[in-house]
Parts: C-alpha cells; sequence; structure tokens
C-alpha cells in the first residue's frame, strides 16, 4: 500500500526529505518492516523517540520516493551525558535504515548532515553512536565521526540444553517458553525500572540514568534481577544479555556470575553477554575471568561539547537495542 506524498521540505533527486515527527511513526515502522521483514512491537517508535523529558523530540529525516514511500531514515535520540555535575544535552544515533531497493543512492550522508544541522540547531552538543560494519566505513569516512575506542564483549557458556533456540525455531513453543521464561525470571526481579549509571559512579561521563531516562527507557523490555546482595539490569529478549550490574566486586563476583548461569540454565540459555568501555571497573572483574573480544566501535560527532568525548564510558544498557 503506497504513503500519501509528503509535503517536501526539500527536494535532492528523484526524493523528498521531510523531518521526522508524530504522525510519520507509522512511516517509520514501514521502512523498518521492509528492512527487517518484520514490523517491530505496536507502539515501540512512538515509545522510543518520546524524549521528551529532555526538552528535545524527533530529532531526524526520512527520504521519501515520488509514490511517497519512505526509502530512507537517519535520525538521533536525544538524552543527557553526565559528568560530575554537569548535564549536557546530547544524543544517541539510532535506526539508519536504507530500503533495500532504494540503496547507494547517497541518501545516508545527505539525511545525516541534515540531522547533525538541526541538532546543532536545538542545542544538542554531542552525538554517538556504535556503528555497524555497513555504515561505520560512511561514518568515518564520508561523515567525519571520529572513534575514541572499541567496547569489549565478554561471552560466558552456559553448560545447559539449548532449550530457548529450539522453542524459537518452532512457532507453536513460543508461546509456552515465553510463558516459562517469565515464570523463572519473576523469582528474581525487582520492581526497579533500571539501574543508575556505574561508570558515572567510577568518575567517568556517561548517559544521565535518572529518574525520567528510566521511565522513558521503558519502551524496551529489560528487568532488573537480584542476585545474592547484587543487582543486574538484563535485557528481557531471547538470550541473557546484561545491561549494568550494581553491588558487584573482587570478592562476590565469582559467587554472583554462578548464580546468573544457574537461572541461565533454568532458561535453556547457552551463553552470557555482557558489553562495555575498557578501563571501567566491571570491565575489570569481567577481564580478571574471562577473554574479552572487540564489539562495537565507539564514534562521536562533537559540535562543542564541554565534556570530552575520550572521557565518556558505556555499558550496553546505553545502546538503544538493549
Amino acid at each position: 500500500m503506497l504513503l500519501s506524498t509528503p509535503a517536501p521540505d526539500t527536494e535532492i533527486k528523484d526524493y523528498i526529505v521531510v523531518r521526522l515527527d508524530k504522525d510519520r511513526l507509522p512511516d517509520l515502522a514501514q521502512l523498518y518492516k521492509a528492512v527487517y521483514g518484520t514490523y517491530p512491537g505496536a507502539g515501540y517508535f512512538s515509545r522510543k523517540y518520546d524524549t521528551a523529558y529532555t526538552g528535545v523530540n524527533y530529532v531526524g529525516f526520512i527520504a521519501y520516493n515520488r509514490q511517497g514511500v519512505p526509502v530512507a531514515y537517519y535520525g538521533v535520540i536525544p538524552c543527557l551525558i553526565q559528568y560530575g555535575t554537569e548535564r549536557m544535552l546530547s544524543a544517541q544515533s539510532a535506526d539508519t535504515m536504507t530500503h533495500p531497493g532504494f540503496r547507494y543512492k547517497g541518501m545516508f550522508v545527505e539525511l545525516s548532515n541534515r540531522t547533525f544541522d538541526l541538532c546543532r540547531d536545538l542545542g544538542i552538543s554531542l552525538i554517538f553512536g556504535f556503528p555497524n560494519q555497513n555504515s561505520y566505513h560512511g561514518a568515518i569516512y564520508k561523515l567525519g565521526w571520529v572513534m575514541t575506542e572499541t567496547m569489549e564483549c565478554f561471552i560466558i557458556p552456559v553448560n545447559s540444553l539449548p532449550v530457548e533456540s529450539f522453542a524459537r525455531k518452532l512457532s507453536f513453543l513460543q508461546k509456552f517458553y515465553r510463558r516459562y521464561r517469565q515464570f523463572v525470571l519473576n523469582h528474581y526481579s525487582l520492581p526497579e525500572k533500571g539501574l543508575s549509571n556505574a561508570v558515572v559512579a567510577e568518575g567517568f561521563a556517561g548517559v544521565c540514568r535518572n529518574d525520567s531516562y528510566l521511565e522513558y527507557k521503558q519502551f524496551s523490555r529489560t528487568r532488573v534481577i537480584r542476585i545474592n546482595d547484587s543487582t543486574l539490569w538484563i535485557s528481557d529478549k531471547p538470550g541473557l544479555l546484561i545491561g549494568d550490574m550494581e553491588g558487584v566486586d573482587e570478592n562476590n563476583f565469582a559467587a554472583v556470575i554462578r548464580k546468573v548461569k544457574r537461572m541461565a540454565m533454568k532458561l535453556g540459555v547457552r551463553q552470557l553477554q555482557f558489553h562495555t568501555s575498557p578501563g571501567t571497573r566491571l570491565h575489570g572483574l569481567f577481564a580478571a575471568h574471562y577473554r574479552a573480544m572487540a564489539s562495537y566501535p565507539v564514534l562521536f560527532q562533537d559540535f562543542g561539547s564541554t565534556i570530552p568525548p575520550a572521557k565518556i564510558k558505556f555499558t550496553f544498557a546505553d545502546i538503544d537495542i538493549f
């Protein structure tokens, strides 16, 4: 079904480009379906792009062809970066998409530059991103992103039957497995909506996870669980991804991980995963027991930031896909 042709903001080749707004979120979902083969969950984009708590909303641009079909998108998600007592309006690059039938037409660069100009106008001083292999080269060599580090991933094997992956392959089992997973996790879950940022507590700069941010973050399926006297923020999506941890040190780390692995065995999950910036305390705890592997490159666009990008650290909980 073709969408109604939007009023052009500007013309570029055979496309028209308009800024994202609330009414265009269904078009974003339509593009997502064309790129990934499935629709995001109901209300996903409306919650993800409702960043009113920062004072800024809908920072991005959609390209449409002449028939009104959305064919490309680039945008950022506003947030605050905290360094000590300073909080600075920033944004995370997210949801870069180009329709498979319209690639290699320069949309990525054009939409990115328009978004950067909008960020400057809105007072967003810094953009950070974690590009995949498809967008990394263009980000560095065409758009001038600066890389400060590469996050590292720790994969911890779990000796369990592959119940989760087996259930995902058989649609009639998926509903039963989801119920079982919730039953298991409910025994560990806490009512908290997330955790404060471990890297900020260590003296680094990082995403400000205040109450407003944690309320906003409810667009994503996550849980806070208690393991002994420690708390973990985990993804409630397939697998067992740890976003951040509190109350762990060199004295209890091994015991906490053992108990998390036992929980994973009940879930039929074959591995734990955690991503973090090198140099953080949690990185040191994991690196003392497990091998670190390069994961996400950390890139920045600096529009006059008062916080040096090199001071900013991340855990997986800070990435929009968590």
